[in-house]
């Protein structure tokens, strides 16, 4: 083509734009005409080529206005020495005082990049030229000191990821200190295309009616954002499902638009309404509410009739081969594939009225998928009620089917999927252009994956069937039933996923990260508490009041205008066996005899006078005596304690898998439940916790000092609270009385204080 309109010989600069248009133009029905004002030289710049490609990008119908496309890229445009030589002159000329005290330090990329605004088509190089030359006779020749080189500035090495200053949730928004998922989203918005400009997308499908379908977009949406989280009612949602929740949700949010919560439910034989509700309610826990809950079975009447569209038009066909036959990507064609058009429309009605059974005949449509697989099922015959429609329909829509259309029943302008979907995305054009309706745009992103853990539906019902795990919400699990409950803040899981990214790849990440969040957000939410949870005994002789004093404890010692809460202190306290020791060793600090401890609040130090041990040697009590802290030396630990305190369960979670994969067969070859941590669960039933905590309810959470943060467990209303008697021995459970209708707590150890060291 370019021969024709120029001849036989073209120089290089106009073979090379030749070569960048071929390579960078997608819309090969505009080549011979781009092609023709190259070679005539009319486009002669890297920089007019660029403006030709965008153009031709936001016009992809046919034909095209020459005149229009000509005042775009410059055509004609002629940009003579004087004016390079006036707009060189005014830029530095405003920039004179700072060129005069930097001299040749000064960013002359900044002068460049001015004259450049001011001229948009003039020669690159001869701006350069001038800008060095008007800059030589402002400044002189280099100096010895224009020739030293600009002193290095230090700058801080950024910190680990788990060690960055977390995310806070501030009027919903969840921010960093870098940035937050709602910046980087609307920094994603820079580079996923504008609605009702979809045909910008590489790969997106333009055909004759798709300019004026998105005019009727526009005209439905006006041009506001729209996304949808659309999970399978078919299970707890998990950790990976809160980056989609986040992204879908925020990219809207951050964008001025809104997300609809839109149901799969094509499924019935594996739908339940537990999971309906447990779905929104987990939406609706990270900070998100829908702009409309809908399900896929809102749409099957408009899906049926878009089906007896789609065969008529002679893209789909009614098929008899059995699963195992086109499962795989390369099964043996069809033999129905061809059948005429009016046979498989009657053949779809038989189907509709149950005439076949299950297996006998599907509905397939007419392409191949990016994946190589092979007109995949629009719908199949499944004789199981529906909770919604009940028993109407008897053939239910395909994913690969439905959510296309669903997307564009609900004019969707980005359709936000994990990356695996990508090879559904030719299909997804594809069946809207074959029946004219309007085409979203899908875009992926990478999953979200935690190591030491499995979210497989499947393999978390085989984990309680087998009694592994309690249900979907034990706290040792990844889905965010288990972790709300395990007391993780939703604050922390958003700001997880802020820390992860909008990342195209897939992100496998350590437990220990998504912790870190955890620590951030209760150690600025988590009032404080003392509890012990292997008391020691321990009677103070020499008691300085008559009866029980009032501690004051703040509930969060780096901030006291926070507030305080009282807790008794008695002349009989308990305090963990591990902070004391008989036998001294270097580097032990804790109580001991010869060794006094301060206690925690109370302005006290103890020392030991007697060790009372039980016939076999166990020690079973401690008696002390007591100083205030401004007339004993300093002592060289700080211990908490209890005074009168409630009688709870703790429940210690550790990892429930041995190793980081557990469903590799190369890391754990005889399977996941093979890999079961046998310590996952420690429950202890002889923890006392302070009365500052006695009116908490489920999902409440603490920091029990030098313990770790504790949540609520929902157990607790099924329990009754006790109290340890006053002056008795070691509580436990032959020595406590029950209180009359307060809940008994349950405690859920949420994260230690501190990450684990000897965790990966």
């Amino acid at each position: 083509q370019a021969q024709r309109a120029q001849g036989p010989a073209l120089d290089k600069a106009t073979g090379t734009l030749l070569y960048s248009a071929a390579s960078r133009l997608k819309a090969p029905q505009h080549l011979g005409f781009l092609v023709g004002y190259i070679a005539r030289r009319d486009i002669r710049s890297d920089l007019q080529l660029a403006a030709a490609l965008d153009y031709l990008k936001s016009h992809p119908l046919e034909p095209l206005d020459a005149a229009a496309f000509e005042q775009a890229c410059g055509v004609g445009v002629s940009v003579s020495p004087e004016q390079i030589e006036e707009a060189v002159e005014a830029v530095v000329s405003r920039h004179r005082a700072e060129l005069l005290a930097e001299r040749y330090r000064f960013n002359m990329g900044l002068l460049m990049g001015e004259a450049r605004s001011r001229l948009r088509w003039a020669d690159g190089k001869t701006i350069k030229n001038e800008v060095d030359l008007q800059v030589l006779h402002l400044l002189g020749p280099k100096t010895e000191a224009d020739l030293e080189k600009k002193p290095k500035t230090t700058k801080a090495r950024p910190a680990p990821a788990e060690k960055q200053k977390a995310a806070v949730v501030e009027n919903g928004e969840v921010g960093t200190e870098a940035l937050s998922l709602l910046e980087q989203l609307r920094g994603e918005a820079l580079k996923f295309h504008k609605p009702g400009e979809n045909y910008k997308t590489e790969g997106y499908v333009v055909t004759p009616n798709t300019m004026a379908l998105l005019k009727q977009h526009l005209a439905v949406t006006g041009g506001q954002v729209r996304t949808r989280f659309p999970p399978e009612p078919n299970g707890i949602l998990h950790i990976g499902h809160a980056k989609a929740i986040n992204f879908n949700f925020g990219y809207a949010k951050a964008n001025g638009g809104v997300c609809f919560l839109r149901y799969d439910d094509t499924n019935p034989e594996k739908e339940e309404e537990k999971y309906f509700t447990a779905i929104r309610d987990m939406v609706e826990w990270l900070g998100y509410q829908p702009y409309a809950v809908t399900h896929a079975s809102d749409y099957f009447d408009q899906l049926y009739t878009w089906a007896l569209e789609l065969i008529r038009r002679g893209h789909a066909y009614v098929c008899h081969q059995k699963v195992e036959e086109i499962k795989g990507h390369n099964p043996a064609p069809s033999p129905w594939r061809d059948r005429p058009a009016e046979e498989s429309l009657l053949l779809f009605e038989d189907m509709r009225k149950g005439k076949f059974g299950e297996g006998e005949a599907t509905l397939r449509m007419k392409l191949v998928m990016e994946d190589g697989k092979m007109d995949p099922v629009a719908y199949r015959v499944k004789f199981t009620p529906h909770h919604r429609t009940g028993d109407k329909w008897c053939i239910y829509p395909t994913y690969d089917y439905t959510h296309c259309l669903c997307d564009s029943i609900e004019h969707i302008t980005h359709s936000l999927c994990t990356k695996e979907f990508q090879a559904r995305r030719s299909s997804y054009f594809w069946l809207c252009n074959a029946l004219d309706v309007y085409c979203p745009v899908q875009w992926e992103y990478g999953r979200l994956n935690l190591l030491y853990t499995v979210v497989s539906k499947r393999k978390i019902i085989r984990l309680v069937e087998t009694g592994a795990v309690r249900d979907w919400d034990d706290p040792r699990l990844f889905t965010l039933t288990a972790l709300r409950r395990r007391g993780f803040p939703a604050e922390a899981i958003n700001n997880f996923c802020a820390r992860v990214g909008v990342t195209v790849a897939q992100a496998t990440m350590e437990p220990h990260l998504l912790e870190a969040c955890v620590r951030e957000v209760l150690n600025e939410k988590a009032p404080r508490a003392m509890a012990v949870l292997e008391p020691l005994k321990v009677t103070i002789t020499n008691f300085p009041a008559p009866e029980a004093l009032d501690v004051l404890v703040p509930n969060f010692p780096a901030d006291e205008s926070r507030g305080f809460h009282k807790v008794p202190f008695e002349p009989t306290i308990y305090i963990e066996e591990t902070d004391f020791r008989e036998d001294v060793d270097k580097g032990y600090k804790r109580l001991a005899p010869g060794q006094p401890v301060g206690l925690r609040h109370t302005g006290y130090v103890i020392a030991v006078q007697n060790v009372i041990k039980d016939a076999s040697g166990r020690i079973m009590e401690l008696e002390v005596t007591c100083t205030k802290s401004d007339a004993a030396d300093k002592p060289k630990a700080f211990i908490h304690w209890v005074s009168e305190p409630l009688a709870c369960e703790v429940r210690l979670y550790e990892r429930l898998f041995l190793h980081k994969n557990p469903e590799d067969p190369a890391e754990v070859p005889g399977g996941f439940l093979s890999d079961l941590n046998p310590d996952s669960l420690r429950v202890v039933d002889t923890a006392l916790v302070d009365r500052s905590v006695v009116s908490a309810q489920p999902f409440s959470k603490f920091q029990f000092e030098r313990l770790g943060y504790f949540s609520v467990d929902p157990d607790s209303s099924a329990r009754k609270v006790r109290l340890a008697e006053r002056g008795g021995s070691v509580p436990s459970r032959r020595v406590l009385r029950a209180l009359p209708p307060s809940p008994q707590l349950v405690f859920n150890r949420t994260v230690t204080l501190k990450e684990d060291p000897g965790k990966d």
